[in-house]
C-alpha cells in the first residue's frame, strides 16, 4: 500500500510539472529568447486591433476572418478595464470570451492588452467609478499643480484597485483557456509615460524625490555596472558613483533625473500588478513603449515609460515584467531594432505604424534580430486584405517560421532593408560574401531611374549548410563572392525557387539562365515574393 501511494503521488507531481510546461512560457536558445507555445518555438506574424474594435462583437466577427486572410498567426486584442468592471466588484467577461472563442474558430492566437489604469499615458480606460472619485484615487499633478487625467504611481488605492481587477482578469483568462492556449501573452498597461511634466509632483511624489535612492536600485547599479545602458551610466559616473543619497545627488539636476525617479516608480507599481497577475496565471508579460523620437525631451514624450535607454531602470524594479518592446512610428527602423535587442532583451514589436513598407521590414526584424514577432497597429483596416503587401510576406514567413526557430540564436541568420538612402549590404558567412542590393539598384525598373521614391524592400538569409543558403523576401538582389585571397572564384551552383510544406523544402522551378542573369545574381523583383535556395561552388 505505502508503494502505491508513493507512486501515485509521483504520478501526481509529474502531471502538475507536464501541465506547467505547457503554459506558453519563454524559454533562452543561444543568444535568443524565445516564446514556446505548446512546448514548441512560437514566432508571431501579428496584428494589434484598434483600440476600440474589440468592443464590438460584431466588429470582432468582421475582423477575425480578414486576419486569417491575411496569414497572421496572431491578433493583439485590448481588454477594456472599463467594461470588464464597470460597476466595482462586478466583472462582465463577455468580449473577452468572444474574443478567445473567434480566435480559436479562426486558427489565431491572442495576446491580451490590458488596458487597464494607463493607456498611452492617460487613464481613459478607467471605469468611472474611479474616474469620478477622484479624492479617493487621485491624479498625478504637474509642477505647475495641475491635476492630470492620469492615476497616481504613488497612491496605494490606485494600485490596489489596478491589482484587483488584473488578477480577476487572469484568473478569468486561467479559467478559459489554460488547456487550450489560444492566449500566449500578455501586456501590461499600454504605453506608459508622464506627458507635460517628466514626473508626478504629487505631494507623495514630491517627498521621495528628495528621499535617498533605494538600496534595491542601488545594489542593482554596483552589480550590474559593466553592462549598464550608456545614459544611466554617463548620469551616475558624473555624480562620482555614489551609491547613498537623494535622486539628485546620485544622478544630478534635470529632466533625465526626473525620468529616472519617475520610471522607478512606475516599475515598483506595474512589479505589484504584473506578479499579483502572473500568481493568477503565469503567462509571459511585457511592456511597450511610445517611444522618444524626434529629439523630444522627457515630458514632450511620454517620460519614464519602457524605452530602451531605461532598460536597467525597469529590470531593477519590476523583475515581473519579461521584456521591453517597441511601438514604432518614426523613421529610423533599423536603429528602433537594435536599441531593443539588447542586453538579453529580445526583440518583439507589438505595435508599428501600418505601412507598405511592413513587408520589407518584418524580414528584416526576424533575419537580423531573431524578433519573437511583428505586429502592425490597425491591422483590420486594409481594403484588399489577401493583396496587401504584408500578406503576402506573411505567406511567405508561415512556411519557414520552423526553420526560422531552429536557426534563431545561433547566428544563422542575417536580415536586410533597403529604401532610396539605403541600398546595399555585405555580409560574411562561411569564407563566402553576400552583397544585397536594393533590387532598383540594377536599374532594370523605369521608376529607379525617374526620380521616383524607391519603395522599401527587404529579405533574410539563412545558413544551411557552409555552402548552401535560402534567401526570402522581396525587391533585392545578391551577388556571391568570397574572402580567399589565392584567386578563387565564387559560382552559382544553381537557385531554385522553393516553398515548405509540413516542414519539407520542395522545389518549385531552376532558376539559372536568365532568371539568374546567366549566374551572375539571386533576384527577386520588386513587387514578387519568394523563397529561392542556392548552392554555391568554388572554382579558380
Amino acid at each position: 500500500m505505502k508503494i502505491k501511494c508513493i507512486a501515485f503521488a509521483l504520478f501526481f507531481l509529474l502531471t502538475i510539472v507536464a501541465e506547467a510546461r505547457k503554459i506558453p512560457h519563454l524559454q533562452k536558445k543561444g543568444t535568443a529568447t524565445q516564446l514556446i507555445v505548446e512546448d514548441n518555438p512560437f514566432l508571431i506574424l501579428g496584428g494589434e486591433l484598434g483600440n476600440s474594435t474589440a468592443s464590438s462583437l460584431e466588429d470582432m466577427k468582421r475582423v477575425s476572418e480578414k486576419l486569417q486572410k491575411m496569414q497572421l498567426n496572431t491578433m493583439l486584442v485590448p481588454a477594456y478595464w472599463e467594461l470588464i468592471e464597470a460597476e466595482e466588484g462586478k466583472y462582465d467577461y463577455t468580449l473577452v470570451d468572444g474574443a478567445i472563442e473567434l480566435a480559436r474558430k479562426h486558427n489565431l492566437k491572442i495576446v491580451f492588452l490590458w488596458f487597464g489604469v494607463w493607456k498611452n499615458s492617460m487613464s481613459c480606460y478607467a471605469p468611472m467609478w474611479v474616474k469620478e472619485n477622484y479624492l479617493k484615487y487621485p491624479r498625478a499633478v504637474t509642477k505647475s499643480g495641475k491635476s492630470l487625467e492620469i492615476l497616481s504611481a504613488f497612491n496605494q488605492n490606485n494600485l490596489e484597485i489596478d491589482k484587483r481587477a488584473f488578477k480577476h482578469f487572469m484568473n478569468h483568462l486561467a479559467e478559459v483557456d489554460k488547456s487550450q492556449q489560444t492566449i500566449i501573452m500578455v501586456q501590461v498597461e499600454n504605453e506608459i509615460g508622464m506627458i507635460e511634466d517628466a514626473r508626478d509632483y504629487s505631494k507623495e511624489a514630491n517627498k521621495l524625490f528628495t528621499s535617498d535612492v533605494p538600496k534595491q536600485l542601488t545594489d542593482y547599479l554596483v552589480k550590474n555596472k559593466q553592462s549598464l545602458r550608456p545614459q544611466l551610466l554617463e548620469r551616475w559616473e558624473k555624480n562620482g558613483f555614489k551609491t547613498k543619497g537623494i535622486w539628485t545627488e546620485l544622478f544630478g539636476e534635470g529632466l533625465e533625473t526626473d525620468e529616472l525617479f519617475m520610471a522607478w516608480n512606475y516599475g515598483l507599481f506595474i512589479q505589484e500588478v504584473a506578479q499579483t497577475g502572473k500568481n493568477a496565471y503565469n503567462l509571459p508579460m511585457y511592456l511597450n513603449a511610445a517611444l522618444n523620437s524626434r529629439e523630444r525631451k522627457p515630458g514632450a514624450y511620454p517620460s519614464a515609460g519602457p524605452l530602451a535607454h531605461l532598460l536597467d531602470i525597469w529590470r531593477a524594479s519590476a523583475p515581473a515584467i519579461d521584456f521591453l518592446a517597441p511601438d514604432i512610428y518614426d523613421p529610423g527602423f533599423t536603429d528602433w531594432c537594435k536599441q531593443y535587442q539588447v542586453n538579453g532583451n529580445p526583440l518583439f514589436i507589438p505595435e508599428i505604424r501600418l505601412e507598405d513598407g511592413n513587408a520589407a521590414r518584418v524580414f528584416y526584424a526576424f533575419g537580423e534580430h531573431d524578433a519573437m514577432g511583428f505586429s502592425p497597429f490597425f491591422i483590420e483596416s486594409p481594403a484588399n486584405p489577401e493583396e496587401y503587401p504584408l500578406t503576402k510576406s506573411y505567406k511567405v514567413l508561415r512556411q519557414i517560421l520552423p526553420l526560422l526557430a531552429e536557426k534563431q540564436g545561433e547566428n544563422k541568420t542575417n536580415g536586410f532593408w533597403f529604401d532610396s538612402e539605403v541600398k546595399e549590404r555585405t555580409v560574411e558567412r562561411n569564407g563566402y560574401t553576400f552583397t544585397f542590393k536594393h533590387d532598383y539598384t540594377l536599374g532594370w525598373n523605369p521608376l529607379a531611374k525617374d526620380g521616383s521614391k524607391w519603395p522599401e524592400t527587404g529579405a533574410l538569409i539563412i545558413e544551411l549548410s557552409k555552402n548552401e543558403y535560402l534567401v526570402a523576401g522581396t525587391g533585392i538582389v545578391v551577388t556571391f563572392g568570397n574572402t580567399k585571397k589565392d584567386g578563387t572564384e565564387t559560382g552559382i551552383g544553381f537557385i531554385d525557387e522553393v516553398e515548405f510544406k509540413d516542414g519539407k523544402m520542395i522545389p518549385l522551378r531552376r532558376m539559372n539562365g536568365d532568371q539568374n542573369h546567366q549566374g551572375r545574381h539571386l533576384r527577386i523583383p520588386t513587387g514578387e515574393w519568394n523563397i529561392q535556395y542556392v548552392k554555391l561552388y568554388d572554382y579558380k
